[in-house]
């Protein structure tokens, strides 16, 4: 082995050498740091900060195995000079590289002189890169979590010659206690990352298709409606299940951007005071739903209790609710069924509810409603096209409102779902 190139088993140097109060007191502190760390960025930023009295440091650098153990990718690089050319996102294949034999020999490696070991090792791009980056020398340890791999955590240093076996001890003594962390805080990220990439798809792909669906319904309408000619039978009745399956696509297409809405944070309370709840929400959203009504023969009631106060509310978003709980009343209840909307006073609230003979839910099931992409696994709903999005809408946006939605039933009978807002003000 090149005396260029060291290899140092961790286990060697544990307790060997001992450390200082100041080296004590430092890994102390990191240790603490580490245990209510938040973010990948801040402990890695303070570990930087932190550890360059106590180990040669111009720049650390963290990289996990990913790709089901193929790859080493670097996620996290920071430097106190200029330009950083090694920047994170930068990967390298782990089989046959030099690297892979740390994993294999739980070892730190330390290069004294990385202009010399880039002469002996040319084909080396990542090594090229920090050369141009002025790195002289630099100490490498594995990062395990249950004697598993996960990644390494560079440290490097602008001058040659910069580590010893102590420094790989005070090095190795951080790789524990961060390697936990790390992961922990890298996995929190990526999922944050997968559900901002999940919203931007489901945002817009729900965007796109709103517009021509629309306009294939209004072109429907005009051809049913005889404003481009005469229409036979069976050519109307075909438009008319055109008309009601882009319906069917265009109703999904708004749970979807109202989801998006929610989950991205941007769907906020536009309140305005005195809304009277039968003309601004409630009729609109009947308006909406009642072709579903007549295409499931259902008979339809309204109750609208004569001492209903104006509410302060967001009207718009209490028209979805209203909206999903009527569409989800006819396409679960029985045809030729009831469907009853009723709006009364209760204890200084308004409660609407919606009633239809049905099904209905079992006990059971209960705990499954409002909740996303949840639907119920009885066969007479599961035969019914659905998201199990509306009712967590819902009852994201009646939380918005400080309000209370909920549903009872008596199975095999009768579903009924409420909710209910304050008359006062939401601000008191």
């Amino acid at each position: 082995m090149s005396d260029n190139l060291q290899y140092i088993e961790i286990s060697s140097v544990a307790g060997k050498y001992g450390l200082s109060e100041n080296e004590k007191v430092v890994l102390e502190r990191i240790n603490q740091k580490i245990a209510a760390g938040r973010s990948l960025d801040e402990l890695m930023t303070f570990l930087f900060d932190s550890t360059r009295g106590i180990c040669p440091c111009d720049r650390i650098g963290l990289a996990f195995i990913e790709d089901d153990g193929r790859r080493v990718v670097s996620r996290w690089d920071r430097a106190d000079y200029a330009p950083m050319i090694l920047q994170p996102g930068y990967t390298e294949d782990l089989a046959g590289s030099s690297l892979e034999k740390l994993l294999k020999g739980g070892q730190v490696r330390i290069i004294h002189d990385i202009q010399r070991y880039l002469a002996e090792h040319p084909g080396s791009k990542s090594t090229k890169l920090i050369v141009r980056e002025g790195v002289r020398s630099s100490m490498t340890c594995p990062l395990t979590v249950d004697d598993r791999p996960i990644g390494f955590l560079f440290r490097s240093s602008r001058k040659p010659h910069s580590y010893t076996e102590h420094q790989v001890e005070i090095h190795a003594t951080v790789a524990e206690r961060l390697s936990q962390a790390v992961e922990k805080a890298w996995l929190i990220e990526q999922l944050g990352q997968a559900n901002k990439s999940y919203l931007d798809m489901l945002g817009f792909v729900s965007h796109e298709l709103k517009n021509p669906l629309s306009s294939i319904i209004m072109d429907a309408s005009l051809f049913s409606g005889g404003f481009l000619g005469a229409v036979e039978p069976k050519q109307l009745e075909k438009v008319k299940k055109i008309s009601a399956k882009a319906e069917y696509l265009l109703n999904l297409v708004r749970e979807y951007l109202d989801l998006a809405r929610i989950e991205d944070g941007m769907m906020r309370l536009n309140t305005r005071e005195n809304v009277n709840l039968v003309g601004d929400v409630l009729e609109p959203a009947i308006d909406i739903v009642h072709s579903q009504f007549e295409l499931q023969q259902q008979k339809f009631e309204k109750f609208y209790a004569e001492n209903l106060s104006p509410v302060q509310c967001d009207a718009e978003l209490l028209k979805i609710v209203a909206v999903n709980l009527l569409a989800n009343a006819s396409k679960y209840g029985n045809r030729g069924g009831i469907v009853r909307l009723s709006a009364e006073q209760i204890d200084g609230k308004s409660r609407i509810t919606v009633y239809n003979e049905g099904p209905g839910f079992t006990p059971e099931d209960r705990g499954k409603l409002f909740k996303k992409f949840s639907r119920l696994n009885a066969p007479q709903h599961l035969q019914k096209k659905g998201t199990g999005v509306g009712l967590y809408t819902c009852w994201k946006i009646i939380q918005l409102h400080g309000g209370k939605i909920d549903a009872r039933s008596e199975h095999g009978r009768w579903a009924e779902f409420w909710f209910e807002i304050k008359n006062k003000s939401l601000s008191e």
